[in-house]
């Protein structure tokens, strides 16, 4: 595991926060709960991709079928 992901993840972390705040300053907090929600589900799914990637590995190693 790069600590790259790590970074991808802090990015989109601080991202979304910085733009849930504008929104709720605006006075637009469903857009802003939206955004939210989109850049969880957005690590959601990188997360995802690592833990497959993971179980293929041991699938792998192990040579099960």
């Amino acid at each position: 595991m790069d600590i790259d992901i790590i970074f991808k993840i802090a990015g989109i972390g601080i991202l979304t926060a910085v733009v849930g705040q504008i929104l709720q300053h605006q006075g637009k907090s469903e857009i802003a709960t939206l955004s939210t929600l989109a850049g969880l589900v957005m690590v959601l799914i990188m997360v995802l991709n690592m833990v497959s990637g993971l179980f293929d590995t041991v699938k792998n190693l192990f040579n099960l079928y």
